[in-house]
């Protein structure tokens, strides 16, 4: 496992991708985990999409009574070695888990977190999640779904061991009920799969101009550093400018699959065609290419839910 310090602009000149081997990286220097301010740590572990690994990014907050975890990993492995690396940081038991996504790469292994943990969720989560518990066609053997037992509307405030908290739907973006967790005094915001950092956007659940909005209404916040749910944890200025990087690119997938629908192309050919200038180096851009644009083809279509 390698630790260091996300708060220094030291690493402000590193190769801006999502590819970890680009970067110089190996698999033996996963996970990684970074102090962002005091008791705040980041942790990211890698995962495959077919032949491609990227990061998985987790957000911990230990207070002196417990603590507090913003989305899991992917599998009960995994999540089963972000909760023994939080063991060897602080010995106080995790008392809170923010489902950030609901999306399995996110939630897979949350049966491991403790029983007790208070798990928030927005609503529209909370209905993916305990259909998905109650699907009585579930693969034997799966990993039980934890159904959240808290409800975030538009905003919790939590005080755990004098440290504020606060819970955050700022708007529908990679999924319907996409939660931040806010730290008003450190200035830090986890903005979990709402923030994807040079991993192309990936739509599949996607409300596309809803998730530019609610960006532009985080970049309005008083926020240092801005923490991806995907790519790298970098200084507090290489996020920021990624992020608005983010943000572009989501406009550009926008303004393809908007040219291409307005010239009648169809939805399964638009995709072919899609060229997407940049983003066409960008991880993933291969298996997420058609399926944004057949989400931009369905929200214009008014076809959304």
């Amino acid at each position: 496992m390698a630790c260091g310090d996300g708060g220094a602009d030291s690493d402000d000149e590193v190769l801006r991708t999502g590819n970890p081997y680009e970067r110089g990286l190996t698999d033996e220097d996963f996970p990684r985990v970074k102090e962002l301010a005091e008791n705040v740590y980041s942790y990211e572990q890698l995962r495959s999409a077919g032949e491609e690994r990227f990061t998985t990014v987790s957000l911990f907050v230990v207070t002196s009574e417990g603590v507090l975890v913003a989305d899991g990993q992917g599998n009960v492995e995994e999540t089963a070695r972000l909760v023994e690396t939080i063991a060897g940081i602080t010995d106080r038991p995790i008392t809170h888990v923010v489902i950030g996504s609901d999306h399995g790469d996110h939630t897979g292994g949350n049966s491991v977190f403790p029983a007790s943990a208070a798990f928030l969720a927005h609503p529209r989560s909370h209905a993916i999640l305990e259909a998905s518990a109650n699907n009585p066609n579930r693969r034997e053997g799966a990993a039980p779904v934890v159904v959240p037992t808290e409800l975030v509307g538009e905003r919790t405030v939590l005080h755990i061991g004098g440290t504020e908290v606060h819970v955050l739907f700022l708007g529908r973006a990679h999924t319907g009920g996409d939660l931040m967790v806010y730290l008003p005094e450190e200035k830090i915001l986890f903005m979990s799969e709402a923030y994807l950092n040079r991993i192309f956007p990936a739509m599949r659940s996607a409300y596309p101009s809803e998730w530019v909005a609610m960006i532009e209404r985080a970049q309005a916040m008083d926020v240092e550093t801005y923490v991806p749910g995907h790519g790298f944890v970098d200084s507090p200025r290489v996020l920021r400018e990624e992020l608005e990087t983010y943000r572009q690119a989501l406009l550009t997938v926008i303004a393809e699959a908007r040219r291409l629908h307005t010239a009648g192309v169809g939805v399964e050919e638009a995709g072919e065609q899609a060229r997407f200038g940049d983003l066409e180096s960008w991880t993933l851009r291969s298996s997420q290419g058609s399926r944004a644009i057949q989400q931009v083809y369905m929200e214009l279509n008014g076809e959304l839910p």
